[in-house]
């Protein structure tokens, strides 16, 4: 197999923490260009990651022809336009989360991935546990679900910038992240897309939302704290709760159904069964859930897709889309305080 030649577009937090250490390690990968606003930024990242080129211009990354793969690492409203040149440029794209905060770019990505025949993989990428509980619970193991919560939450985007400051020797603050005008959305987007996507990825569609959204502490117009009850395809219902007020952090779900219900913390999953449907106050057997689905780390992934030539099975836009929905769909309801009805589906089409 031949190694994938990247070009990164927003050389920013992200890539300098996440992206670039892990394809440090991936000997599938060759890093050969990224981009950004910042000189000393990319330079570090160049000396760090021996990168032989750096340029402020995106579109270098888009026109040159030895790049295979692009990873779009921007700020999120420039996610989607990014995205739809290098795919329309005939190249792989690996997506930060979230897609988009629009409805409409979320439709044009799609449109774009049905008509490509490059991979296409959209950000958060899930966990053992979420492709282990996806497959458990299509089985039946805790029977039908008729509930389940997951939340994700940490202290707030000054937090973790204050962690990319210091990694890049910088001395003076640029937290887009609390302007609506930079940001568009909030905690809602930057936080709460993954305990949707975690819904999404383990249960599937979503029909209907109902949500309260608050700005509670941060100095921002922007949302930082949001609950959301959704309504399942079978009818069951689940909550999704983040904020950027949580500097304990929290990453945590529970399904519930009606033979039992699994259980996590951000570590071990545990499956819970009633020993008795008779007596109330019968011990609960609790026993590790042996996480055996799952489809590696996030570049080795992206990568497995490119050589299969496919899109990831839950990583994919169609998947992004549908929790676009859910978190638009939220801000509507906070605003207007009614259910709103979803039009999309987490599906691929055939």
């Amino acid at each position: 197999m031949s190694r994938v030649r990247l070009g990164i577009i927003g050389a920013g937090g992200i890539v300098a923490r996440l992206h670039l250490p892990d394809l440090e390690k991936n000997p599938n990968f060759e890093v050969r260009l990224i981009s950004g606003r910042k000189k000393h930024r990319l330079e570090y990242l160049c000396q760090r990651f021996h990168i032989p080129h750096y340029t402020h211009n995106y579109e270098d990354v888009i026109a040159d022809d030895s790049i295979d793969a692009v990873i779009v690492a921007t700020p999120h409203p420039l996610h989607v336009p990014w995205g739809l040149k290098a795919i329309e440029a005939g190249k792989h794209v690996l997506m930060q989360k979230p897609l988009t905060g629009d409805m409409e770019e979320a439709n044009q990505f799609v449109a774009a991935c049905e008509k490509t025949d490059r991979t296409v993989l959209c950000m958060p990428h899930f966990s053992n546990a979420i492709y282990t509980l996806r497959k458990l619970c299509r089985e039946g193991a805790i029977g039908k679900v008729s509930g389940a919560r997951f939340r994700t939450s940490h202290g707030g985007p000054e937090i973790y910038y204050a962690e990319i400051r210091d990694i890049f020797g910088e001395k003076d603050d640029d937290l887009w992240f609390f302007d609506a005008k930079r940001a568009s959305v909030g905690a809602l987007f930057d936080m709460g897309v993954y305990a949707v996507s975690n819904f999404v990825g383990m249960l599937g569609t979503a029909k209907r939302v109902m949500a309260m959204v608050t700005t509670f502490d941060k100095p921002t117009e922007l949302e930082d704290e949001a609950t959301l009850i959704l309504e399942m395809e079978n009818g069951g219902l689940a909550t999704c709760e983040t904020s950027w007020c949580d500097p304990a952090r929290t990453y945590e779900f529970s399904v519930h159904g009606t033979a039992g219900k699994f259980t996590s913390n951000g570590g071990e999953v545990i499956k819970h069964t009633p020993t008795s449907y008779t007596r109330e106050h019968a011990p609960i057997h609790r026993e590790p859930v042996e996480l055996t689905e799952g489809v590696g780390g996030l570049h080795e992934h992206f990568y497995d897709c490119i050589q299969q030539g496919v899109h990831p099975p839950l990583e994919n836009a169609w998947t992004a889309r549908h929790v676009t929905e859910i978190l638009l769909a939220a801000l509507e309801s906070g605003r207007t305080g009614r259910a709103v009805e979803l039009k999309t589906t987490a599906e691929v089409p055939s």
